[in-house]
């Protein structure tokens, strides 16, 4: 009894020596580690549609979101209809080809991806649920455009109205949709050019939420693409952009058929998404998504003449990044890459896994290449949560120059351990004999 007694005095003296040298025993040391992944080769594509052989050319960066190609002259052949374009590997945001990447034009219904964005991240929060009841008010049913024909007082779901946005473009579901979040039309925008801010774009402003033409509002292109990167991020919006044909109101004598504007989806390979746009000041534009094994490609044109014409340099922009680009899966947001362990953590193993999939975009052409890593360790400060930044993971060529690099996070929310717990786990580590000194 006596030897409890004197192990628990010692204990609680000891907690302040212990404390302190959890933090130097932390500190993490960069490590370099082989990568063992395989290149993954694409399958040979069938492609529907006659490809425009002709090389886009645009300049050569490695950083995130900038082109990969390094041909001399620009190419716009492409799309040579298209006021401006974009083609955009969804995983690493790459750009592919461009024409007028930034020129600010109006971008007609492309909008709603923006407002898409912020209903799917209410739901992700737990604010807003699907099976919500959203009520039309005078203002929502009397839009114009493309509508579902909401009555004033009509009642629907939140998923019925994401259907409606999602598929027939509607302005009335729009609006409504926004009223019933942010009170107005007006403080839902308000949310919109936020949102547009912190994806860091330059060259956007929005006026209203369903891309009606108004003074004032417009996008481009690469702001484009990188708001359909950033809503293809929910990926619950292909639940919606990828049906072809459905109904609203089925179970009434008011039924509904709803067709997908965006006739890719039933017509081209991989294609599931996302939204199309037309207006008398933005004629035809396309925000385009497909997939074909790992590579996912996104495609924006705005500007055309007809949506004939708005389809088919669409889909002559993602022949050309399917027949001449691959994209190898380095590393998953479910790939463990590092475990560590935090004295006053709740879990005895924390677990690190890249924020986003890390990925290597290169020509079908190129040859085979392995790749290194390092990581480093930049946080340990209890609590951590999922998304915050606890390291980050480098990637490094055979020449061992970095190629990217990507945030590392956690896997579960982990907290610190109070003073009782931590209480329990010195005199368990006395015990046992696994305490530190300064």
């Amino acid at each position: 009894m006596k030897k409890v007694i004197i192990l628990l005095m010692l204990s609680i003296l000891l907690i302040p020596c212990y404390v302190k040298a959890e933090e130097a025993d932390n500190k993490e040391k960069s490590i370099t580690e082989q990568n063992d992944s395989t290149t993954n080769e694409e399958s040979n594509n069938k492609e529907s549609d006659t490809l425009n052989n002709k090389n886009a050319t645009t300049e050569n960066t490695d950083t995130n979101g900038e082109n990969i190609n390094n041909d001399d002259a620009i190419d716009t052949s492409l799309i040579p209809n298209a006021t401006a374009g974009i083609l955009m590997d969804a995983t690493t945001g790459e750009i592919i080809f461009e024409k007028n990447k930034d020129e600010q034009v109006a971008v007609a219904s492309m909008t709603k991806m923006v407002a898409q964005i912020i209903i799917l991240e209410q739901i992700e929060a737990g604010k807003i649920k699907w099976n919500d009841i959203v009520t039309a008010s005078a203002n929502a049913s009397g839009m114009g455009g493309s509508q579902i024909y909401l009555t004033t007082g009509e009642k629907m779901t939140v998923e019925d109205m994401m259907k409606g946005i999602s598929m027939a473009s509607a302005n009335d579901a729009t609006v409504a949709m926004a009223e019933f979040i942010a009170g107005s039309e007006v403080e839902f925008v308000e949310m919109m050019n936020t949102k547009v801010k912190e994806l860091g774009l330059k060259n956007t402003f929005f006026k209203n939420c369903t891309g009606l033409d108004e003074d004032g509002h417009y996008s481009s292109a690469y702001d484009m693409a990188v708001i359909a990167r950033e809503l293809l991020k929910h990926e619950k919006i292909l639940e919606f952009s990828s049906v072809y044909e459905d109904y609203l109101r089925e179970d009434t004598d008011n039924k509904f058929w709803l067709v997908n504007t965006n006739k890719l989806v039933r017509f081209y390979e991989g294609a599931d998404g996302l939204k199309t746009g037309h207006t008398d000041a933005a004629k035809y534009c396309l925000a385009a998504t497909a997939k074909r094994d790992d590579l996912r490609l996104i495609a924006i044109v705005l500007g055309e003449e007809n949506s004939q014409v708005r389809n088919s340099e669409t889909m002559s922009l993602l022949d050309y990044g399917f027949n001449n680009y691959k994209i190898e899966i380095l590393k998953t947001t479910d790939d463990i890459v590092k475990e560590i362990s935090l004295d006053k953590a709740t879990s005895p193993k924390i677990s690190l896994v890249p924020l986003n999939d890390i990925a290597i975009l290169s020509k079908k052409s190129a040859d085979t290449k392995k790749y290194a890593y390092d990581i480093k360790i930049t946080n340990n400060n209890l609590p951590l949560k999922i998304g915050d930044e606890v390291g980050k993971i480098i990637i490094k060529d055979s020449n061992n120059e970095k190629i990217k690099e990507e945030i590392l996070t956690v896997t579960e929310n982990i907290d610190k351990l109070n003073f009782l717990e931590l209480f329990g786990k010195t005199i368990t580590d006395m015990m046992v004999g696994n305490m530190n000194f300064v």
